[in-house]
């Protein structure tokens, strides 16, 4: 499985991503990751990744934005799974093989889980998404967004789903919220199961960029786009499920 990263190697977040390179080192299955250098300069990766030759590197010539940086770096995947991830967040120690058994073991298309929020004390909350556990034929996720107001329906970094079927529904060319697309597609074109334990820690830091400015006013136009894309995946491909059943 691989683990797709876009990063601009910002400095306060240096450290934070050498975290969640020593978070996929901690997994019990293999795994590599490629990490794309959104107009970074290569030179500024931490020593640990450099090191490692799981982690391959798409150096792009200048910033085109996280949905552009993982698409591009999604050609370079080879191997049957793959989950994105943000360089300021870790997945827990079992996130992988907890998933990657439910993938290998029952066929489906996706396998997701709840995660948690992190602080800087240390402390976490964890989240359950709207979705129950369980697993969900293809569309079903999108309906427990009813609304672009309200919660999205699950976490689009929790998801571990096979390569092809990423590839299909791949990151919306959005300035943000375009992991919500890639959720809403993928949980759309197969069906999936959903766990109820935290494979992913969401990382509350000053630097985050829902804490920049403008995010709220972009969130809102993000939203609706993803819903509407979501909703009009739904009424595409449920036909076609329903006739061949």
């Amino acid at each position: 499985m691989t683990v797709v990263i876009a990063t601009r190697l910002r400095e306060d977040r240096l450290d934070y991503l050498t975290a969640m390179h020593a978070s996929l080192t901690r997994q019990s299955v293999p795994w590599e990751a490629v990490i794309a250098l959104d107009g970074a300069d290569p030179a500024r990766l931490p020593a640990p990744l450099t090191a490692d030759q799981r982690v391959r590197i798409v150096a792009l010539p200048r910033p085109l934005g996280a949905a552009c940086a993982r698409n591009l770096a999604l050609t370079q995947v080879r191997t049957p799974y793959v989950n994105w991830a943000d360089d300021d967040d870790e997945f827990t120690d079992d996130a992988m093989r907890v998933r990657l058994t439910i993938l290998e073991s029952t066929g489906v298309g996706w396998c997701a889980g709840w995660s948690q929020d992190w602080y800087p004390d240390g402390s976490t909350t964890l989240w359950r998404c709207p979705t129950p556990p369980g697993r969900h034929e293809p569309g079903d996720v999108w309906t427990y967004w009813p609304s672009p107001h309200t919660t999205i329906p699950i976490g689009p970094t929790t998801l571990l789903a096979r390569t092809e079927l990423v590839r299909a529904a791949p990151m919306g060319g959005l300035p943000q919220g375009e992991d919500y697309m890639a959720a809403v597609g993928v949980t759309s074109l197969a069906s999936g199961i959903l766990l109820p334990v935290p494979v992913y820690r969401y990382r509350k830091h000053p630097g985050q960029m829902t804490a920049q400015p403008g995010y709220d006013q972009l969130e809102t136009a993000a939203r609706e786009h993803a819903w509407q894309y979501g909703r009009s995946l739904r009424s595409a491909v449920r036909p076609r499920m329903l006739d061949r059943d």
